[in-house]
């Protein structure tokens, strides 16, 4: 007799289950190691990105298995809100998805529509074949389908911004998540999104999703910036990834046991290309 099995939570639910703000991490390495590593810290939700990262089908589902034994929720971008792309997301058993770059209340229906099965949608039925419903032990998957799914769309250009209210008003998004370095960027101030136009955009949306009722979450590296997103109600915060920890840790330790140069050149004894041995 074959187990019977259960969807886990989705993003949707934990956030209605919250109450604090849920804070994350993004997992861009591609490596399913990093990400159990990350999934152990005790946050409360981890993205695992394929929009910017070197992540394809095969290292997203490696990293869903590697993350599934720990309390933390799982949240998948994909690299562009593609029907096709999504199915294939879906029936690997991504739960819950980010949906990057949606400008408009059209494109946020279209995404909706990618996840769910006609007639509400246009999702390919091959579940059967699928981990998404656990190649059918879950009872009654494609009739529970869209339960088991959350929808998460990113607001990041001034367009987004403008078209907020719309976007928020699709039934099936379930939140929204702001980008300010893109947005920044589409609002000609590239690389300065702690501006304070950039900031008032943020703020807007995220009163806007409260007035809908839904949250809204936002990325903010800078522990001041994201207590004080928090404070204007963000319900959800990216505040590291494990790139950068990676990147700044590294650094400090060359810092402390690699002499340089006074004038900041090349490690002293070294050629540029790799420190000398001491």
């Amino acid at each position: 007799m074959p187990l019977r099995v259960e969807p886990d939570r989705t993003f949707r639910q934990a956030l209605a289950a919250a109450d604090r703000p849920l804070a994350g991490m993004w997992v861009c390495s591609g490596s399913p190691l990093i990400a159990e590593l990350c999934a152990g810290a005790g946050l409360d939700w981890l993205l695992i990105d394929a929009e910017h990262s070197p992540n394809g089908l095969e290292s997203i589902l490696a990293q869903l298995q590697a993350v599934r034994g720990y309390p933390v929720q799982a949240v998948v971008r994909p690299p562009v809100n593609d029907t096709v792309l999504l199915k294939q997301y879906l029936d690997l058993g991504v739960q819950d998805l980010l949906i990057p770059m949606v400008n408009s209340a059209a494109e946020a229906q279209a995404a909706i529509a990618a996840v769910r099965y006609p007639p509400h949608g246009v999702r390919g039925v091959g579940s059967a074949l699928a981990r998404a419903s656990r190649w059918n032990r879950i009872p009654d998957y494609l009739a529970r389908a869209a339960e088991t799914i959350s929808v998460t769309v990113q607001i990041e250009t001034g367009a987004a911004v403008a078209a907020v209210e719309e976007i928020l008003a699709v039934d099936g998004v379930d939140a929204i998540f702001l980008g300010p370095s893109d947005l920044a960027a589409s609002m000609g101030l590239l690389g300065e999104q702690e501006h304070p136009t950039v900031r008032a955009a943020v703020e807007h949306c995220l009163a806007a999703a409260k007035t809908a009722g839904k949250p809204a979450g936002v990325n903010a590296f800078g522990e001041a910036t994201a207590r004080a997103y928090m404070d204007a109600g963000a319900s959800f915060l990216l505040v590291g990834a494990d790139v950068a920890l990676l990147a700044r840790g590294t650094e400090a330790l060359a810092d402390k046991f690699i002499p340089t140069n006074p004038d900041g050149g090349a490690p002293l004894g070294g050629t540029g290309d790799a420190p000398s041995s001491y």
